[in-house]
């Protein structure tokens, strides 16, 4: 379906963002971002070009009549966007922030009004996918109140819908993602990774200059790293019938790490300045003075004539103002947190560190235990190096060490900071001397804060047979497990096969049966299905059983249904499907194909 305007939507963790091209305009349409009106002061409503993903949900009295109002609501009594971001740092118990990182925990019920996190007994709450839908329909209201005019074919609603995602978002984020988008009332959906998007954004920003900045056999790095998730994704650029062309050979796996980590270790380093002055922050304090950091850091990394930035936190007298606590953040301890903390100088076997997993855990998001985002890009390297080695010349690979970057492509507001950037090149430079290898060099041009959004926009025509074309597929190759049929020993769990279900790469819109494979599935009663997935296993085929996976294939979010039917067991064979979507589907069909069933991923807490 052709409709007027192709719309990139990047529902960020930190900011949401929209870019569009209006096919109706006649001449050689372009990619153009869309101002958000939005609330920044309150009463005041002004265009912006970022969302800040932040829903303030204020008590009773809070603010006063009008505050919220919108345009195209005046009753509304939350806010999104800017104002939500600043004053609600104030009152962090009601503001909802981050919730992409929750809408991928699968720790938690995602579905369930648990946002904010710390809010009080008596505060309003919400799901994390509601605040998705909250976002998703402020970005329609605005677009409606801005472009549509009256005219039902140009809402938002009626066009095409690229939304994007974390690559490292598995089959049960997705899902949710889309659940979300679908509540926000958008029907022409389709999904499309984060840095394929930025990948996309920065050949459009080129033009037909790209060609000029790679060349057959690079191999080029994303480095994503946004507010709440590191992503990686390595694309190749080849030939093809005498043209260049790229394909997404990698991904990494999903890291929740990014610039809300970074807020937190400066608020820790801020929080012990304090304490050696005799100042102690309780656990709301906490909460202010982690956004009272990312503002300082902000201010920082902006200007770089500052030394320093304020940083204040209210008091707990009766006397707000009085006892309100001031500290001066220096430019030198933020550098040395997120320089050395974050971007370590590291070789490259280097290993992120494994925390041992505590008997009792605070419930809370699902961190990594080393923020070194270096460290972690080595252990990705290191992961595909069997799976690249032999890309170039079958038959005679090179070492996994030998397989680097030859070019990276930034992304994600963290690296908008010349620093970070350098230390990040500089150590993947250290990396190829070592190797005796060309240093890695930097794809200029890259819009770290549009790029996310104009990319997916730029995919939109991509999809209409215009532009330059990233192929992929999925990004995983997807399991089921299979319980050995097997005597039972004491004191063993029984073993699990990996049964390849959706191949590495799978095309959207494409399916497939599992060949010469029948299973008993057993309908009418609860039963749960082991669910994997593998970002370097890319030769497996649909029906492929592998006894030994460890390391090589992760467990993922189980699956546990009730599948109707009177209860009994059902002979069946799989069927798997990437929808046009991105989404991944699952079916049992019975051996006599009257029946079938879809088994949903489990997005709900794991018991």
């Amino acid at each position: 379906m052709h409709t007027r305007f192709v719309v990139g939507i990047d529902l960020g963790t930190t900011n949401c963002a929209l870019a569009y091209v209006d096919t109706g305009a006649g001449g050689d349409p372009r990619v153009q971002p869309f101002l958000i009106p939005q609330v920044v002061n309150s009463g005041e409503v002004a265009d912006r070009p970022l969302l800040p993903s932040s829903l303030y949900l204020p008590g009773p009295g809070e603010q006063p009549a009008g505050a919220m109002k919108l345009p195209w609501d005046a009753e509304r009594d939350y806010a999104v966007g800017e104002f939500a971001k600043n004053f609600g740092a104030k009152v962090p118990t009601r503001l909802v922030s981050s919730a992409k990182s929750w809408l991928c925990h699968s720790g938690c019920d995602r579905k369930a009004p648990i946002l904010p996190f710390r809010a009080g007994e008596n505060d309003r709450r919400i799901s994390p996918v509601d605040a998705s839908v909250r976002y998703l329909k402020h970005i329609a209201e605005a677009w409606n109140h801005t472009m549509s005019k009256g005219i039902a074919d140009h809402r938002l609603e009626a066009q095409d819908i690229i939304l994007t995602v974390p690559a490292s978002f598995d089959a049960a984020a997705r899902e949710l993602t889309v659940e979300a988008a679908r509540a926000a009332g958008f029907e022409h959906l389709t999904l499309l990774e984060e840095p394929q998007a930025a990948f996309y954004a920065w050949i459009d920003g080129q033009g037909e200059n790209w060609r000029k900045q790679v060349s057959v056999g690079d191999l080029v790095l994303v480095a994503d790293v946004g507010g709440g998730t590191t992503d990686f994704t390595l694309v190749e650029v080849s030939e093809e019938g005498g043209n260049l062309s790229l394909t997404r050979l990698a991904v990494g796996d999903h890291l929740l790490l990014g610039g809300d980590n970074m807020d937190l270790s400066l608020a820790y380093t801020v929080s012990a300045a304090l304490a050696k002055e005799g100042t102690k922050l309780d656990a709301g304090q906490m909460l202010q003075l982690t956004h009272a950091a990312r503002a300082a850091k902000e201010q920082i990394l902006a200007d770089k004539s500052l030394a320093s930035a304020p940083v204040t936190v209210l008091g707990k007298g009766r006397s707000v103002i009085a006892s309100t606590i001031k500290y001066d953040l220096p430019r030198a301890d933020v550098e040395k947190v997120l320089l050395d903390g974050f971007f370590p100088d590291c070789p490259r076997d280097a290993e992120p560190a494994r925390a041992r997993a505590a008997g009792l855990q605070e419930l809370g998001l699902p961190y990594v235990a080393d923020a070194g985002v270096t460290r972690h890009l080595a252990h990705f390297l290191t992961r595909q190096a069997d799976a690249l080695a032999g890309r170039d010349k079958p038959g005679k690979k090179k070492k996994g060490n030998d397989v680097l970057p030859t070019a990276v492509l930034f992304n994600g507001g963290v690296f908008k900071a010349d620093p970070m950037r350098s230390r990040f090149l500089g150590v993947l430079n250290n990396w190829a001397k070592a190797a005796k290898a060309e240093p890695t060099r930097e794809l200029s041009g890259a819009d770290l804060d549009q790029a996310v959004a104009k990319g997916a926009a730029y995919y939109g025509l991509v999809r209409r047979g215009k532009g330059v074309r990233i192929r992929g597929g999925t990004a995983r190759a997807y399991y089921i497990g299979v319980e050995t049929a097997m005597p039972a020993v004491p004191g063993m769990p029984q073993p699990i096969k990996a049964l390849c279900v959706t191949p590495f790469g799978m095309e959207e819109g494409t399916e497939t049966d599992i060949p010469q494979q029948e299973f008993g599935l057993v309908v009418g009663e609860e039963v749960e299905f082991r669910f994997l997935g593998s970002t370097v296993r890319r030769d497996d085929k649909p029906g492929a059983l592998i006894d030994e996976w460890e390391g090589q294939i992760d467990e993922l979010a189980p699956v546990q249904v009730t599948l109707d039917g009177k209860p009994g067991r059902v002979t069946v064979h799989l069927h798997s499907k990437v929808t046009e979507v991105g989404q991944l589907e699952l079916w049992c069909m019975s051996k006599d194909g009257k029946q079938k069933w879809k088994l949903e991923f489990n997005v709900r807490e794991q018991r």
